[in-house]
């Protein structure tokens, strides 16, 4: 890569790897471990770029940050970051589409490990794939280059299976209304005659203070 395109990529990855850090637990080795290499990649980030040496650096970047504990939430709010960025030269084009592409595999990666309580939230996830997973189909398609679209089609439709078969086996949801706001506990043994899936039920709609329920909601059909 030329020096002014590095120059801007530079720039662009500095910012992209300071929320990528952000994304890191405090604690532990596996943080500890992510860190070091994502300053490393920092530090050293025009260097990489001018050698065109830049992937494989990123790619453990993200993949210690997975390994260290960052979440669904915290990738994706770096993908939405990535989003905000207008480059100019091409260099940092081809950079930004690479740093996307890392955000949406380790995401997937990271969904892959998910334990799921309810099918809501399977299908909220695979919901909100679609639009990333679309814009870099997109691109990569504009672009012409097929082994990447080919990639991204086939990680697109492996972790659409992954959630419509965790799905699956979850009880599908019903809706209830009561007259009155309840204690959690109370709904729970009202829905299920069991007041120990009060949790469950607190969970299942995002239930601020259990013992103020909103009348309306949703409840597992089993």
């Amino acid at each position: 890569m030329n020096r002014q395109d590095a120059t801007e990529a530079a720039a662009l990855v500095d910012r992209m790897l300071a929320n990528l850090i952000a994304t890191v637990p405090p604690k532990g080795r596996t943080g500890s471990q992510a860190r070091t290499a994502i300053g490393d990649t920092r530090a050293n980030a025009m260097k990489l770029l001018v050698a065109d040496e830049i992937g494989p650096p990123l790619d453990l970047c993200f993949d210690l940050a997975r390994q260290a504990g960052a979440t669904l939430a915290s990738i994706e709010s770096v993908r939405a970051q990535l989003d905000q960025e207008t480059t100019v030269s091409l260099g940092a084009t081809l950079v930004k589409n690479a740093c996307v592409r890392f955000c949406l595999a380790t995401e997937s990666a990271i969904i892959s490990t998910m334990a799921f309580v309810s099918r809501q939230d399977v299908v909220t996830i695979k919901d909100g794939l679609q639009q990333p997973f679309a814009e870099a189909e997109e691109i990569a398609a504009d672009d012409m280059d097929s082994m990447t679209y080919q990639a991204l089609v086939r990680l697109h439709a492996a972790i659409t299976n992954h959630l419509v078969e965790t799905a699956r086996p979850l009880p599908r949801m019903l809706k209830y209304r009561f007259a009155d706001v309840l204690p959690s506990l109370v709904l729970a043994y009202r829905l299920y005659d069991d007041a120990s899936r009060a949790d469950e039920v607190r969970e299942e709609n995002k239930i601020v203070h259990p013992a103020f329920c909103p009348i309306t909601g949703q409840a597992l059909s089993t």
